[in-house]
């Protein structure tokens, strides 16, 4: 069904954002900017530092990043690789099966780096942790 939204807002000309995307594809229901998630979240879904399939990974506001980020955890690799899937990471696409790998201090996922290629990660990024979905759905 994401997929399936990202292809008719392209093909209406709209942008395809992260959020619309995240909301879709994990049926947690957030509204708002990528930096309020994470509060957001609070009181209505489970939030840690762990990550799950199917958990919102939610990216800090950077300088680079205003707006913050999210994106849904695909696969686990080990303690410290996942795989997510995400929109607007790369321009108004939607980027599936892209590594991200926690280079926190502490391995605490904190602090990350994301696939920009294949085999090539970029710059670092803060993150707040994973919102988790309802178990009822």
């Amino acid at each position: 069904m994401a997929l399936r939204e990202v292809a008719q807002k392209q093909a209406r000309g709209h942008r395809v954002w992260c959020v619309p995307y995240a909301r879709n594809l994990s049926g947690i229901e957030i509204r708002g900017n990528a930096e309020s998630w994470w509060g957001n979240a609070h009181n209505i879904y489970n939030r840690g530092a762990e990550p799950t399939v199917g958990a919102v990974m939610s990216f800090r506001s950077t300088s680079g990043m205003p707006l913050g980020h999210v994106a849904v955890v695909a696969d686990i690799v080990d303690d410290r690789e996942i795989v997510v899937n995400h929109a607007n990471w790369n321009r108004n696409e939607v980027s599936l099966r892209m590594g991200v790998k926690d280079v926190s201090k502490h391995n605490d996922w904190t602090l990350v780096r994301v696939e920009s290629q294949p085999g090539q990660y970029g710059n670092f990024y803060p993150v707040n942790g994973f919102i988790y979905p309802n178990d009822d759905g």
